[in-house]
């Protein structure tokens, strides 16, 4: 890549607008992305709803920075997301649905709530508890393999991409197989509210969603109370059990972390594996060396997080005044991280728009880091090595069959549909 187009557009960045988008850019943001980041690293936004400021950053760096500095740079989105999602939107008294879920969920939380919840979820996640997973994921992705090649094409999302991680979530949580139909389609409403537009009937069916899932986790729940399983296998059981002799969840708190586990598990694992599938196809050399060399596929899951993000970005808020970049800012200010502009800084990744499946090192930001980082990353990480392994291996001819439909959301980059022939 010319040094021109690694720069990019003056104008392109000067402009630029999560609320606005350029032309073009769902199908490829990384033009902007360098522009932002050569130009405009530091981009202000305007204002939010009560005069903050609102800033995106693009810099390997200064994410880097963000995300290790907990105490200035805070995850609590009450404020924002008491504005974001408005509490009268049901015409009811009290907190939305999607209110009460995104600011008791653990990803937008600060300790000591976050530290107190976080243990207790990630105690489900030992290296033990993770090598356990790996031959029912090898059976899962099997089996989905098998119903394919009977049909001699697949679409990659719909089935086998989408499919993988609902299993696997429903199956820590214990949702018995035939309940677990909705799963995806709260998960997909839920997570739609995130984006940066945020239209009536988007927010309306997040509320539904989040309405739906407590229902039913209540009766889960109440279920597994009454015949608790394995603390060491089952999730639910241990988030319901707490810590041994230590503090436990509030009913509030474990019916959101419910949800939240199976959001945060399910569309960022889904555009892993999608996003992996459609980049063997765009880049033959790449999909040719892992053939030759599969032990270069844990390096290849690594490199896909890199290339194309599955969460392109996050938030946080100031908690005090503070200077980046040459610039201050006041306390409140809110700040949107551009995970998918980071991980294509050339400061950090040599050559960073070649897609290198042997890349090493590779310190992506796709899961975060910091005390928030990704508590799932080695489950997500598990799944996509054995699914982009197994499919390669058993179709290494597969090609894509009609035309890709892109998600058109901006905070996850992935598709919504594949269509593709498996030799």
């Amino acid at each position: 890549m010319s040094g021109a187009s690694r720069t990019g557009d003056p104008a392109l960045a000067a402009g630029f607008d999560l609320r606005r988008l350029p032309e073009g850019f769902i199908a490829n943001p990384y033009p902007a992305y360098a522009a932002l980041r050569a130009h405009a690293p530091v981009h202000r936004m305007g204002r939010g709803p009560s005069g903050e400021d609102q800033i995106l950053l693009t810099r390997y760096a200064d994410l880097e920075r963000v995300y290790k500095d907990a105490a200035t740079f805070s995850s609590d989105k009450t404020v924002e997301f008491g504005a974001k999602f408005r509490i009268d939107s049901r015409g009811e008294a009290g907190p939305s649905p999607l209110y009460r879920h995104h600011t008791t969920s653990l990803v937008f939380n600060d300790p000591p709530r976050h530290t107190r919840v976080r243990r207790i979820i990630a105690g489900a996640f030992t290296p033990r508890a993770i090598a356990a997973m790996e031959a029912g994921i090898v059976a899962l992705v099997d089996h989905l393999l098998d119903a394919a090649e009977a049909r001699g094409r697949i679409d990659l999302i719909e089935d086998f991409a989408a499919a993988i991680p609902v299993e696997v979530i429903g199956n820590l949580l214990g949702v018995p197989r035939s309940e677990r139909g909705p799963l995806r389609d709260w998960s997909l409403a839920i997570l739609g509210a995130l984006e940066p537009v945020l239209s009536p009937e988007v927010e309306a069916a997040g509320d539904r969603a989040v309405t739906g899932f407590l229902a039913y986790l209540e009766h889960l729940v109440a279920d597994r109370r009454r015949r608790p399983g394995d603390p060491d296998k089952d999730i639910l059981t241990r988030l319901i059990q707490g810590e041994v002799g230590g503090e436990r969840l509030s009913p509030e708190e474990l019916l959101q972390n419910c949800i939240f586990i199976l959001n945060a598990g399910h569309e960022t694992t889904t555009n892993l594996i999608g996003n992996g599938l459609h980049l063997l196809t765009e880049h033959p050399d790449a999909r040719a060396r892992l053939l030759a060399e599969p032990e270069l596929m844990r390096k290849g899951v690594e490199e896909v997080l890199r290339f194309e993000s599955s969460n392109q970005l996050g938030n946080r808020v100031a908690t005090t005044g503070f200077a980046i970049e040459g610039q201050d800012f006041p306390a409140g200010t809110q700040i949107t991280l551009c995970i998918g502009a980071a991980n294509r800084d050339p400061a950090q990744f040599p050559d960073p728009d070649t897609f290198d499946v042997a890349r090493d090192p590779n310190r992506h930001l796709a899961f975060a880091s910091g005390i928030h980082q990704c508590v799932g990353m080695a489950v997500a990480r598990l799944e996509g090595r054995i699914a982009l392994s197994r499919f390669l291996a058993r179709f290494p001819d597969y090609r894509l069959d009609g035309m890709p439909e892109r998600s058109q959301r901006v905070r996850f980059r992935g598709f919504l549909r594949l269509p593709a022939r498996l030799g």
